[in-house]
């Protein structure tokens, strides 16, 4: 009697739907073949507001792959060391993106950039993943004392921005020789902060975020170390690149599209560079995980603000471009207005759908708003 066919070697519907073939992965890796080679021939063949386009997309998958090298990397290390180099290299392609307008001059694009990082992490990435989870689970709850923890965090970013503001408002011509040195000393204390948070999250009270592994080992790409390392150093040399001709094709996208230097800034380059977060906030809420929903979305605005600007001020000194901290009054309300529409949604410690609609609708006005701005 011959034995009945294994079980196994039939093929499975349900391991076929769960495993499909068009992934995020393969999509992104197929973005970064076509973008990147085309954005390089770009910049030197026709440069103009093409390779500004094409620049933009070929960051969308080089951040992604940082992103998903440092996990791999993390994972490995464990907790604290793993927790310290994801807060290390979290927004390396923004600050790259950043250091590149930088050194070229583009003081209003830089600032325009971290405002809409933090806007974007806030309203976009946030209120989408709300959104996204909501229509597939009536509610979903997550940690809420960690979730004010970060909603603290992003009140002092708004202090830090609105003082410089508020200052050179009342002082006028009086205020503008000590603006900068201002700057300076605030940007320490803000790096202070930022270093006595990581001692926070990671070992005083890391308890408050062990509540969901953003991914298991399985759900990480399966790289070594070493590869992970070489992908992170290639992604990051790729990032550079880009960020280069990216900024030297500023002046030409303003020209063919009509925006203005705080448009391309909050918007455009804050979009592109917010891409791995977003992604990776929509596929945990859709797993039901708003813990690391909201933490995405609170630690990225989070390090933005304590850190990339902070150091974009320090490292301006050298450039002599002197960067301050001292923002427009629209940017500042901006992330007021995103502060506190965060907030209220932490308060009662569970999401659903409408929430993350009202998120995306102040994210729109904002978006709106900053168009018109000459």
């Amino acid at each position: 009697m011959s034995s009945p066919t294994p079980a196994a070697s039939a093929p499975n519907p349900a391991e076929d739907a769960n495993n499909p073939w068009l992934t995020v992965d393969r999509v992104s890796l197929g973005l970064l073949v076509i973008s990147f080679p085309l954005a390089v021939a770009s910049h030197f063949f026709f440069p103009g507001t093409w390779t500004f386009i094409l620049c933009a997309v070929a960051l969308i998958p080089l951040a992604r792959l940082m992103g998903e090298a440092t996990e791999v990397i993390a994972h490995k290390l464990g907790s604290g060391l793993g927790g310290l180099m994801n807060a290390s290299f979290g927004n390396a392609a923004e600050l790259i993106v950043a250091l590149a307008a930088l050194r070229s001059g583009q003081v209003e694009v830089v600032k325009a950039s971290v405002t809409g990082a933090i806007l974007g992490n806030l309203l976009l990435v946030l209120g989408a993943s709300i959104l996204a989870g909501g229509l597939k689970y009536a509610r979903q709850k997550f940690n809420t004392t960690a979730a004010l923890s970060g909603a603290a965090m992003m009140f002092l970013a708004l202090t830090a921005m609105s003082i410089p503001d508020l200052f050179h408002a009342f002082r006028r011509h009086e205020a503008d020789p000590v603006i900068f040195p201002m700057s300076v000393a605030i940007s320490v204390i803000l790096l202070i902060v930022y270093a006595l948070s990581l001692l926070f999250a990671l070992k005083t009270h890391s308890h408050l975020y062990e509540g969901e592994e953003q991914g298991t080992e399985e759900e990480l790409p399966p790289w070594t170390p070493r590869g992970a390392s070489v992908i992170l150093l290639g992604a990051t040399l790729g990032v550079v690149v880009v960020a280069e001709f990216l900024v030297h094709a500023i002046e030409a996208a303003i020209a063919t599209f009509g925006f203005t230097h705080t448009f391309i800034g909050v918007i455009i380059i804050a979009i592109v560079g917010n891409a791995a977060e977003h992604s990776t906030a929509i596929m945990m809420s859709l797993k039901n995980k708003m813990d690391l929903a909201f933490n995405i979305a609170f630690e990225s605005s989070k390090q933005i603000a304590l850190f990339v600007a902070p150091v974009l001020v320090l490292v301006s000194i050298p450039m002599g471009q002197h960067m301050t901290l001292e923002f427009s009054h629209m940017e500042v309300l901006g992330i007021g207005l995103s502060v506190g529409a965060v907030t209220l949604i932490a308060l009662d410690g569970e999401s659903n759908w409408l929430e993350g609609v009202m998120l995306l609708g102040v994210y729109a006005i904002l978006g709106v708003t900053f168009f018109f701005i000459p």
